[in-house]
């Protein structure tokens, strides 16, 4: 892959973990240098103003037929790379003039990598992102995000908190939901619904707004061990395994919740499956954001995100924050070649 223009000399960066944002100094804005509109750059620049936050505009940029090799690459495709990349910095210099006026410190970042998913990882990593903020289209007919490529890879890959933007304004005082699973099922790390109430408080203080906790499980998961266990009868009541199971995840849902200060009137423990009812509960709240995990089956092997939680995204009517497990460590290759 080509990384750079010209100048940039090889570095070995630093692995990059995942993190929850107990801190927030420097925000990461994806730019879409294809389009006018840019709501994921007004969100990050407004997150900056609320939390003093240093905001950079970045755009990853690749032309295969500007890219050459070591063996075809000549001074005029280099010419040619130079000043494309001096056309989208001149752009971002525009883009951040009228938040610098606004009180936000702004910085602008123009890069030749590609893919892009792998451009916006590796300069989250070299730069020390706190947050990497991105742009998602959005098809209001079925209220639906219609999530990249990109996207998709980024969720899997960004070691940073991952703030996918709808374009939508925010309420005064926004709602986060903090979608939590403190049961510990589909793998997933018990330390991470902490990150995640933990992160959600950190946002909702410093914007003004206010943290609701979600949870659901799907009580015929219940009837069905039950059912296929030999030893219970077939007359066994069906509403009683419900109402035990209900309990079980009422318990530990509660326990988490309160450790975090979350009050009961905003905690929402539903029967049914996530992706169907995560979305309903969002619609209803007018939700800012929702703010989930990434889910792994295997902490050694690849992270990625879960058929159940591929659904719910797809579906969600607001913005999402995807937080990694702490010990996350990004696919992406981070070396520079010379």
């Amino acid at each position: 892959r080509d990384v750079a223009v010209t100048g940039v000399q090889t570095c070995a960066l630093p692995i990059y973990q995942g993190a929850a944002m107990h801190e927030l100094s420097k925000i990461l804005s994806v730019i879409d240098p294809t389009v006018k509109e840019q709501p994921g750059m007004h969100r990050a620049a407004w997150l900056a103003k609320k939390t003093g936050a240093e905001l950079e505009l970045l755009v990853c940029y690749y032309n295969e037929y500007l890219s050459g090799d070591r063996l075809f690459d000549s001074p005029s495709l280099e010419k040619a790379r130079n000043e494309v990349i001096g056309s989208h910095s001149k752009h971002l210099e525009e883009l951040a003039e009228p938040l610098r006026k606004d009180g936000v410190v702004v910085t602008t970042s123009a890069i030749w990598d590609h893919p892009l998913y792998e451009g916006i990882v590796r300069h989250a990593v070299s730069t020390g992102a706190d947050l990497v903020v991105k742009d998602t289209h959005h098809h209001s007919a079925v209220a639906r995000a219609l999530l990249t490529n990109t996207d998709w890879n980024l969720i899997r890959t960004c070691p940073a908190p991952l703030w996918l933007v709808k374009p939508v304004d925010f309420r005064e005082e926004p709602v986060f939901i903090a979608a939590i699973d403190p049961m510990n099922e589909h793998d997933k790390p018990a330390a991470l619904d902490d990150e995640i109430l933990q992160t959600s408080k950190y946002i909702a203080e410093k914007v003004g707004g206010r943290v609701n906790a979600f949870h659901s499980y799907d009580p015929r998961i219940a009837v069905a061990t039950a059912t296929a266990n030999a030893y219970i009868p077939v007359s066994l009541p069906f509403d009683e395994i419900e109402q035990q199971m209900h309990e079980d995840h009422q318990k530990r849902f509660h326990e988490i919740t309160s450790f975090h200060g979350i009050d009961d009137d905003r905690l929402h423990l539903v029967a049914g499956l996530t992706h169907e009812e995560l979305p309903i509960v969002a619609d209803e709240l007018k939700a800012a954001a929702v703010v989930m995990g990434a889910v792994s089956r295997n902490r050694w092997k690849r992270l990625f995100i879960g058929a159940t939680a591929e659904r719910t995204l797809e579906h969600l009517p607001c913005d999402l924050l995807i937080i990694k497990p702490d010990w996350f460590q990004t696919p992406v290759e981070q070396d520079t070649p010379p």
